[in-house]
């Protein structure tokens, strides 16, 4: 047997190699954030887009030591969406060794040839509230636990093997001020006076949960036509239902409504980060202890996703939102937001960051390459 060579995960052994790889990569390092290794596992088996879509994955191996992994994903639902054939990349993890690195890549090219594809893009997973994307820019920032973290060399491998921009997302840090959240304030009320909406936060989780089901259809209205999305179906909404809403603090999540109806959320959470990296991929018999004391005494807060009622947009449902974050976050002496990619065109977002004492300090990517 050569030194270099790959397999495909179809056993328990190459399934925990490609699980455990990336806690062999980034060990000691400072910015990485180790996932629960139980959610992985999850992921990569259980999950329900793998019911409708085709995957692989495969571990290189350097002399019987993992080296590498990667996953190819084929979601016909977005290929129907976009009239493409796209196939995608996921889980990509590497040394800084070219010669691995297109071992795996061709490996999963191929088979996306195969298959058909005419395109492979990516780092993208089963759907948007995967991990998406390719860190290109802010390799020394502690990204929030929605967000991802890659070495600074696997930008170079990319571009030698072909591949080029598709889209980018850009993440930043905001600091709110005083001034900032008067002026907020004020907007909120205004609204409020003259439509008549209302925001609030579930008492309870048992009263969030309730809420997920309408989180997601707004979802779908609002996102349908982004790239990468495609529509949540029931089996797709229990799965990140709890997956996310198990783990959410009621009091850091925020609704609108008009009159009964719910059109708008914005979801947040207490920063992790710091929390996730001590539990190193294990809830036990520790792990559970940093993320409750990162919950009771929070440094920060990190945005993880918002959505809104398309008809609602122009009636200043996010003014609502943003407004009742500042007053929870004033109330609970926090400044600082980490806030989850946003694509670097999508200006309305962006403008109203610019509001913020903000630093725009992380960029990942999407690749794309014909095939």
């Amino acid at each position: 047997m050569e030194k270099y060579y790959i397999k495909e995960v179809s056993d328990s052994q190459t399934l925990k190699d490609f699980i455990e790889f990336p806690y062999t990569l980034y060990k000691h390092h400072n910015y990485w954030i180790p996932p629960i290794k139980s959610d992985e596992k999850k992921y990569w088996t259980q999950h329900p887009a793998l019911e409708f879509a085709e995957m692989k994955k495969w571990v290189a191996y350097w002399k019987d030591r993992p080296v590498g992994r990667i996953a190819a994903i084929i979601n016909p639902r977005y290929n129907e969406k976009t009239g493409e054939k796209y196939g995608r990349i996921a889980g990509l993890e590497t040394y800084n060794d070219e010669k691995s690195f297109r071992m795996m890549m061709d490996t999963a090219v191929n088979w996306l040839k195969e298959k058909g594809m005419k395109k492979v893009h990516g780092p993208l997973g089963y759907t948007n509230l995967d991990t998406q994307g390719m860190l290109i820019e802010g390799f020394k920032e502690l990204p929030s636990i929605a967000s991802v973290y890659h070495m600074p060399y696997y930008k170079t491998l990319m571009q030698k093997y072909g591949f080029e921009k598709e889209k980018d997302w850009v993440e930043f840090h905001l600091k709110l001020t005083d001034d900032l959240v008067k002026k907020g304030e004020r907007g909120a009320k205004l609204i409020e006076r003259r439509f008549g909406m209302k925001v609030f936060s579930p008492k309870n989780k048992k009263e969030l949960e309730k809420y997920a089901e309408l989180t997601f259809d707004i979802l779908n209205q609002s996102f349908k036509h982004l790239p990468y999305v495609i529509e949540f179906d029931d089996k797709l909404k229990e799965f990140y239902k709890k997956k996310y809403f198990s783990v959410l603090d009621p009091q850091y999540t925020f609704f609108v409504k008009d009159k009964e109806k719910i059109v708008g959320f914005l979801i947040t959470i207490p920063s992790l980060s710091e929390a996730m990296q001590k539990a190193n991929g294990s809830l036990w018999p520790f792990g559970w202890y940093h993320l409750w004391k990162a919950f009771k005494k929070p440094k920060g807060v990190d945005t993880l996703i918002s959505g809104v009622v398309p008809e609602y947009e122009p009636k200043g449902v996010a003014v609502l939102l943003f407004d009742a974050l500042h007053q929870f976050m004033m109330k609970k002496g926090i400044r600082d937001i980490e806030t989850t990619g946003v694509f670097e065109d999508n200006f309305q977002v962006l403008n109203n960051w610019q509001n913020y004492d903000h630093v725009q300090h992380k960029r990942r990517r999407s690749w794309i390459k014909e095939l």
